[in-house]
């Protein structure tokens, strides 16, 4: 059973399901898994040392022979030495965040290598466009870590109408009826990443998993509004003291308090003073489970929906 779009083609994988590259989370281990499942891996690079993150390619290469993807941050400062090197290693995809992969473009085209941006607006949509996106990823609000201010309800069939590339759905999807309403809504392929923090192969802390397996509608709140890049994570004495001084506009101590906050969670498992980046739909994960069962039930559910909807049409 599988759902054939341009997504699939274009990145030559069975199923439409991307792992979103979540920094300190998705692993070599995990992006293989899923890669292995017929979706496609996605490892976060971060401000991962290039040659960490060089390790974690060619450690996802011995794990999968099929395609997998690194996110590429691109405000990391040592972002020039990322993407040339994962273009000596040709890696198959990249995703792009927090930046402009325009001065990137021609280097990831000649090596064959597909470049899909993250966005949260039309009009950043059409600029990745035209500076040659293969696809793009349209991330609504209800995602984990940084978000824009559009839900994805309304972003993707905007994003829909405003380009004639691939538009892949992201934010709040965590299961088959997720992936249904995304392909409804225009989509030919959605981005999970909070559903992939409970997978067998997710190597994030312990501690970790179980804070989203206990979260709650309302248990994730957005952070750093006053900075101007505002963050999603599951509530926490460090997300407590963020709001705080939130209110009061003072940027710089928020920047100094999160700083290395990621890390001390994903790594460290640290649930009260770690940033607990995760989306809404955490309160949507009930189970720890393989990658490959959660692609495969991804797809399957979604397929019962489609038909379902088909046939109620029809009567």
């Amino acid at each position: 059973m599988t759902l054939m779009t341009r997504v699939t083609k274009l990145l030559d994988i069975e199923h439409p399901i991307i792992q979103g590259g979540m920094a300190w989370t998705a692993t070599a281990e995990l992006s293989a898994a899923v890669s292995n499942a017929g979706g496609i891996g996605v490892i976060g690079a971060g401000h991962m040392p290039t040659d960490l993150l060089r390790e974690q390619i060619r450690l996802a290469k011995t794990l999968t022979d099929r395609p997998f993807g690194v996110n590429l941050m691109l405000l990391t400062p040592h972002i020039d030495d990322i993407v040339q090197m994962v273009i000596d290693e040709r890696v198959p995809m990249v995703t792009t965040g927090a930046g402009n992969p325009g001065k990137y473009m021609a280097g990831l085209k000649e090596a064959d290598i597909k470049v899909v941006p993250i966005v949260p607006s039309v009009a950043l949509a059409k600029r990745m466009e035209s500076i040659g996106a293969d696809a793009i990823i349209g991330e609504g609000m209800e995602a984990g870590g940084h978000i824009g201010e559009l839900t994805t309800m309304v972003l993707i069939p905007q994003l829909v109408d405003a380009v004639e590339v691939p538009v892949i759905a992201a934010g709040g999807i965590a299961d088959g009826r997720g992936v249904a309403a995304a392909f409804a809504l225009g989509a030919e392929g959605v981005q999970l990443g909070t559903r992939f923090m409970c997978a067998e192969e997710c190597t994030i802390h312990p501690a970790i998993k179980e804070q989203v397996l206990k979260a709650k509608d309302r248990d994730t709140v957005v952070t750093g509004r006053s900075t101007g890049h505002p963050v999603r994570v599951l509530k926490n004495k460090l997300a407590r003291q963020i709001m705080e001084l939130d209110r009061e506009n003072k940027v710089e101590e928020i920047e100094a308090l999160g700083a290395g906050k990621l890390a001390l969670a994903m790594r460290q498992g640290d649930i009260d003073m770690g940033s607990l980046m995760a989306g809404q739909s955490a309160a949507m994960v009930c189970r720890i489970e393989p990658a490959a069962d959660i692609v495969h039930e991804l797809v399957r559910d979604a397929d019962t929906v489609i038909r379902g909807m088909t046939s109620a049409l029809d009567a």
